[in-house]
């Protein structure tokens, strides 16, 4: 399993058109074969970066996947409406592998 953060820079002052973008998101994410950990907006601090997380199999799942969400009604749907809206300047992903076990308990010495 492998985790995929996307690092987006987005507009400060349409923050509301990406959270109707992550939202999308939330259904059709999982519908294309991924596992949505969930989209985050700015709250506090900078009012610029955002993130997406989730789990996916492999990086040929991955590529199987995206293909799917690009083709789906929902994909070209919200990928269109970012474009429209441009609030999106900057999106990078990131590949990870969890090296740790979730909620570790605190080992003290």
């Amino acid at each position: 399993m492998i985790t995929c953060f996307i690092r987006y820079e987005i507009d400060p002052f349409k923050v509301d058109a990406y959270e109707h973008y992550a939202r999308a998101w939330g259904q059709a994410i999982p519908k294309a074969g991924a596992d949505l950990i969930g989209y985050y907006a700015p709250h506090e601090g900078s009012a610029t970066v955002a993130y997406g997380v989730y789990n996916i199999e492999s990086l040929a799942a991955y590529e199987a996947y995206r293909t799917r969400l690009r083709d789906s009604a929902a994909g070209r749907e919200n990928y269109a409406f970012a474009k429209k809206e441009g609030f999106i300047k900057r999106e990078d992903r990131l590949f990870l592998r969890q090296v740790s076990a979730p909620h570790a308990p605190l080992i003290r010495p």
